[in-house]
């Protein structure tokens, strides 16, 4: 099992930026690709941003690459989004997740947190 806990979302205006963290626990395994993904209202679930713990390995969806930046603290057992140039469109509530799983290049995962709201006003 896998246990994630995140934390730093809040209300931001449009250009700003906001951190998100994710600290992980459990079987070290499970752990090794994580990422985060993000459910809007009235939309599909979206993957964000996934990172390999072995090697750092950053991938990223479309509508944030440039914006984004995954990030993991080893000795905090933690992975950081490092959200910039917030626009409405990014309101949603982010999911850290653990064990990914690629399937036709659609991700999904194993483990899920229980997810944080980032709303961006215009």
């Amino acid at each position: 099992q896998v246990q994630l806990v995140e934390s730093g979302g809040g209300l931001v205006q449009a250009g700003g930026s906001l951190r998100l963290s994710c600290v992980a626990s459990g079987r070290a395994a499970s752990r090794s690709a994580m990422g985060w993904f993000r459910l809007a209202p009235g939309k599909e679930r979206e993957f964000v941003a996934g990172i390999l713990w072995s090697d750092d390995l950053t991938f990223y969806g479309t509508s944030v690459q440039g914006r984004f930046t995954i990030s993991r603290d080893n000795s905090k057992n933690t992975v950081y989004l490092q959200m910039n140039s917030l626009n409405p469109e990014d309101t949603a509530v982010y999911f850290c997740a653990a064990d990914l799983v690629s399937n036709g290049g659609n991700y999904s995962a194993n483990y899920w947190g229980q997810g944080t709201q980032v709303t961006v006003s215009s």
